[in-house]
């Protein structure tokens, strides 16, 4: 008997979790229904005040239902774009995150042999102050058989 019991219990309802985008002057709204929520002796929660809405919504004739709808702006989907203000630290912080170019000067005096004549061009090019270390190489089977 107890098996029957559980089954006639009601089921929960699957919860959603969405992100949506809203104005300040909106978003400001729904503290002050909070607020006005604790004022009259109860506390509410962002997703409550949002389903009463809803549920409020849901009442409404038709013609009601579209003078609502109509009052309510359009926006832009999506995410904020990020504003002027925020983008020029970012600018600077990368141009100041690039490594340097340090150019070695000639040295007056020739060297001595040819593979140092052949060392001393590769110092006379560009190169960066800090370079990345060189991704290490696998070992295959048989060079980790050998080490």
């Amino acid at each position: 008997m107890a098996s029957q019991s559980s089954k006639s219990s009601p089921k929960k309802p699957k919860l959603v979790r969405d992100s949506f985008t809203i104005p300040k002057n909106e978003f400001a709204a729904i503290e002050k229904l909070k607020d006005r929520a604790i004022a009259l002796g109860t506390s509410v929660k962002k997703s409550e005040l949002l389903r009463a809405g809803l549920m409020s919504l849901q009442g409404l004739g038709d013609a009601a239902y579209k003078a609502a709808l109509a009052a309510v702006p359009t926006l832009k989907t999506g995410r904020p774009a990020v504003t002027n203000t925020k983008a020029a630290p970012k600018a600077t912080a990368t141009a100041a995150a690039k490594p340097a170019v340090k150019v070695v000067a000639k040295s007056a005096a020739k060297p001595a042999t040819p593979t140092a004549a052949k060392k001393a061009s590769v110092k006379k090019a560009v190169a960066p102050v800090a370079s990345a270390p060189a991704p290490r190489a696998r070992r295959t089977s048989a060079a980790a058989k050998k080490a």
